[in-house]
């Protein structure tokens, strides 16, 4: 339970500038309203948008509050923290199956632009998982950088599992054929790929992924499939543009939501979830190994609210 408790500890510190932003607002609404009337739900929305949750988002949350409060009869803005705090949860729901890759025979696509920790985050997920006992194999399939490829073989190093690699401007397609046999000749529990992240020539990118998807659908047709993309939780708005892009170029499964430590952005968890209907499955709050973790939406939504889990405290 302690490195639980150690991970919830960092995400109430990462999510202090979101928490200044939306929360401190929030308590100032329930404490400041004598009554529940338009203007009490006003003032929340705005807190909401504010806090980049976005404006769809914000008025499913708010609508399901009215809802909430009218079924339960309730005339205390006070006791509508609680209420809030569920209704911004079930706008996170990840469903059964949003770890289902970690039971089978997997290839993880990991894609997402330059610079939003992807590929570090490959390397963290392979290490979590080789702890797990999972045999692990990466693929330095982001071959447009030089430095990807370096710093997945550091992260493969560390994490002491195996990587298939070319050189600097060879065909991804090719790393990830060559990967593919390896996963399959050495018996892989999951192979993750790194992929390049060049948005800005959305079509090119479109053509490669495509291209990387035929080869794992021919050649490894009985693997299960994740595709995540890495988004930097500190761009807010710009990370949901991000992810739309990306849905158009990719079937995605989910989000890797990144940097959240320190960002006042943290409601970008709850809008990308909710106005995309792709779950959050990680999150990342550091730069260690075990600064990213699987997504808990009681406990963000705790977190995000500093109310500490019940059977902690």
């Amino acid at each position: 339970m302690g490195e639980k408790k150690g991970f919830f500890g960092k995400l109430v510190a990462g999510l202090q500038k979101t928490r200044d932003n939306i929360i401190a607002g929030v308590d100032s609404i329930f404490s400041g309203f004598s009554a529940i009337d338009d203007d009490f739900y006003e003032e929340i929305e705005e807190i909401l948008i504010m806090g980049d949750l976005g404006i769809q988002t914000t008025t499913s949350i708010v609508e399901d509050l009215r809802r909430k409060v009218k079924e339960n009869n309730i005339k205390d803005p006070a006791e509508c923290k609680q209420l809030l705090m569920d209704s911004i949860m079930e706008q996170m729901d990840l469903g059964e199956n949003a770890y289902e890759f970690e039971n089978r025979k997997s290839v993880l696509l990991i894609i997402g632009v330059n610079g939003v920790g992807k590929t570090t985050s490959v390397g963290k997920l392979a290490g979590q998982m080789k702890d797990e006992g999972k045999k692990v194999i990466v693929a330095a399939a982001d071959t447009f950088r030089a430095a990807a490829i370096d710093q997945l073989t550091e992260w493969a190093r560390r994490a002491g599992v195996d990587i298939i690699a070319q050189q600097e401007g060879s065909d991804p397609a090719a790393v990830v054929f060559d990967a593919v046999a390896a996963a399959k000749s050495r018996q892989a529990d999951i192979l993750i790929c790194d992929t390049a992240g060049r948005l800005h020539n959305k079509k090119n990118l479109m053509e490669e992924l495509k291209k990387i998807n035929r080869i794992i659908d021919k050649e490894y047709p009985e693997a299960y499939r994740e595709t995540l993309v890495v988004l930097d939780g500190t761009t807010g708005q710009n990370a949901l543009v991000q992810a739309k892009q990306f849905m158009e170029a990719a079937d995605i499964t989910g989000i890797i939501l990144t940097k959240l430590d320190g960002t006042a952005k943290g409601g970008i968890a709850v809008a990308i979830q909710s106005e995309l209907g792709i779950p959050v499955k990680y999150i990342g709050v550091g730069e260690k190994i075990d600064d990213l973790q699987k997504f808990n939406a009681k406990e963000f939504v705790n977190a995000l609210f500093h109310v500490e889990e019940k059977e902690e405290a």
